[in-house]
C-alpha cells in the first residue's frame, strides 16, 4: 500500500514538473519568434500580438489542466484500495 502512495507521489510530481518546463519553453520560444517577427514585419505587430496571448493562455491551460489531475491523483487518489 506504501509502494502505490509513492509512485501516486512521483507521478504527481512529474505531471507537474514536467508540463512546467514544458509550458515554460513554449511560452518562451513562441516569445522569441514574436519579437522576430515584430521586427521584421512592425505592421503586423497587433494582429501577432492577438493570437500570441491567445496561444499562450491555451499553452498555460494545458499545464494547469495537467495540474488538476496531478491534484486528483494526490488528494481523491483512484489507485488506493479499499478496506473492507
Amino acid at each position: 500500500m506504501e509502494h502505490v502512495l509513492g509512485f501516486v507521489a512521483l507521478a504527481a510530481g512529474l505531471i507537474i514538473g514536467l508540463g512546467a518546463i514544458g509550458a515554460c519553453i513554449g511560452i518562451g520560444l513562441m516569445g522569441g519568434k514574436y519579437i522576430e517577427a515584430s521586427a521584421r514585419q512592425p505592421e503586423l505587430m497587433n494582429a501577432l500580438q492577438t493570437k500570441m496571448f491567445l496561444l499562450a493562455g491555451l499553452i498555460d491551460a494545458a499545464f494547469l489542466i495537467g495540474v488538476g489531475i496531478a491534484m486528483m491523483f494526490a488528494f481523491a487518489n483512484p489507485f488506493q484500495l479499499v478496506a473492507g
